[in-house]
Formats: C-alpha cells, structure tokens, sequence
C-alpha cells in the first residue's frame, strides 16, 4: 500500500457539512481513524457526540495527532484549507471539493512547490487501501478487497467500476487513488506510478486516464523503466474536439489531448491498452497470469 496505513490518523477539514457529515460516517465504519474535525466557530463541539471540532487545523493537529487531512469545504474556501492544512504540518491531504477556480489551483501549487507535501485531488473520490482498512474520502469501501493490484484514475465513477470489475475477478487492491479530473491535479499519473513501483505490496497497476492535457503522454514516459506491468484505459474516444467532457481538464485542445494520441503514447511504452472498460478487469487478470504474477 501507498501514502496511508492502518495508522494513519485524519482530520476532516468542513466536518459538519452535510456531505462530510455523511462521508466521515462512511470512512469510519470502514476502519478510518478519524480522530478530528475542523469547522471555524463550532470549535469545542462534538461531532455526532463523539469526534472532537477544533477551531483550526494546526489546534486540530496538536491535540489529535492527526497526519492526514480530508477537505470537503465549499470551492471558494478550498484553497484556503489546503495551504492551512500544509503549515499546519499535514503531509497527505485529500481534496473532494470540486469546482475550485483555477486561479485558486495555482496559488496553492505555487505555496506548496518544493515540499514533501502530497496532495490527492481536487475533485476526486480519494484514496482507498482496503488492506488496512483506511479510506479517506467518497468511494464505496464495500467493493474493495485487500490485494496486490493497485488502480489510478482520473475519473472516479470509472475508479469503481474498475474495481468492482477486479473483485469480481477475485483481484484484491492494494491502494487506489482517484487524483482527480482539474487541470491541475495535485498528485498526476507519473507520481503515482512512481509511488506504485516502489511498493511490496503492488504487483500490477491498472491506470485509467482520459482526454485533455498531457497527463497521460508523461505517464507513458516513466512507464517505460518500469518493471511491474500497467494496463492503461483512456476514456474520451468518440468526445468531439473544443467540448469540455464533465472533467474540468478532459477537453481536448490540438492532437495531444486525443484519446487515440494517448493510447498510442501508451502502447509504445509497454502498456497493455484497453480499448472497451467493460475489458479492463479480464484484461488485468490475462495481464497477471501472463506475468505469474497468478
């Protein structure tokens, strides 16, 4: 597994929101130790009578432990809390929020530039390794099942497909990571493969990328030195040129932005390629036993 464990500690950034009161219920029940939350003016509060509310990030993190923060706040506000979440000390944080204007998006690229600070998101489902019983953010825990495969994508509905795909294979994960589909993510598909290909507990890397931006061509770069296998999905491949496809970052602008341009990209690096979703999980599976990595 990657970036979490059992032992990591979280805090919720807008905790008393409806989504997040909703979500932390979610990350709870799977295992998450959510150990505080974080919402101006209702510092001192308890959460559903039993998480404490501080006032601040780094008041959270003094007196909780917390390592990790998962953000929910409004789009205007987001920015905000990921810098304060950075000099409060939290060294993985997870942004659901969706919608973040891209001016905001480079101004905290720009505080964070140079740090060891991992950020997963914005407008993402979050990270998941069902091994230790940790997930920070949206995605439905009940489909994961601990194992030596790890998934990431830039789309999160396709996340759980892929995985409900690989479970019904009888493949476990070993961390999936939704980054999210903005232009300017903060954790991009090199940095994740980088982060899988290090890890004793990942065998294979299924990869689901989309059209718009490069993301996916800088992939297929580090892909080539890579020992352990990749079976890549790009999804976008009958979007019309000039049109925005739900992703603030799928919108294809010149060649490089094609769905057909990626997958070339891909192949050419070693990556197995999967034109039909509905493939990716036999795909995978062909892929393992090929490699007796099965």
């Amino acid at each position: 597994m990657i970036l979490i464990d059992e032992n990591t500690r979280v805090l919720v950034q807008g905790i008393t929101g409806r989504e997040a009161s909703f979500h932390t219920q979610r990350c709870i029940e799977y295992g998450t130790k959510v150990v505080g939350g974080v919402t101006p003016g209702k510092g001192g509060s308890l959460w559903e009578n039993k998480i404490p509310v501080f006032e601040s990030v780094e008041q959270a993190r003094n007196e909780s432990g917390a390592t990790t923060s998962l953000i929910f706040v409004p789009a205007q506000f987001a920015s905000d809390a990921i810098i304060e979440a950075a000099d409060s000390g939290m060294r993985l944080i997870v942004c659901i929020t969706e919608l973040i204007p891209t001016l905001d998006e480079v101004t905290w690229h720009r505080y964070i530039q140079g740090s060891d600070i991992v950020v997963i998101g914005p407008n993402c489902p979050g990270i998941i390794s069902p091994a230790a019983r940790c997930k920070i953010g949206i995605m439905p825990g009940s489909i994961h099942t601990p194992g030596d495969v790890g998934v990431v994508s830039r789309s999160g509905t396709l996340t759980y497909e892929v995985v409900g795909q690989l479970t019904s294979q009888g493949i476990g994960q070993s961390t999936c990571i939704g980054i999210g589909g903005d232009q300017l993510p903060g954790t991009d598909f090199a940095q994740a493969l980088q982060l899988f290909e290090g890890d004793p507990d990942t065998a294979a890397v299924v990869m689901v990328g989309e059209i718009g931006g490069t993301m996916e061509q800088e992939a297929a770069e580090y892909i080539r030195t890579m020992i352990k296998p990749v079976i890549a999905f790009v999804a976008g491949a009958s979007a019309p040129p000039g049109r925005r496809m739900g992703h603030a970052g799928a919108i294809i602008a010149g060649q490089a932005g094609t769905a057909s341009h990626k997958k070339a990209a891909l192949k050419t690096s070693g990556a197995t390629v999967v034109d039909n979703p509905g493939e990716i999980g036999a795909a995978t599976l062909k892929v393992l036993k090929e490699r007796g990595l099965r």
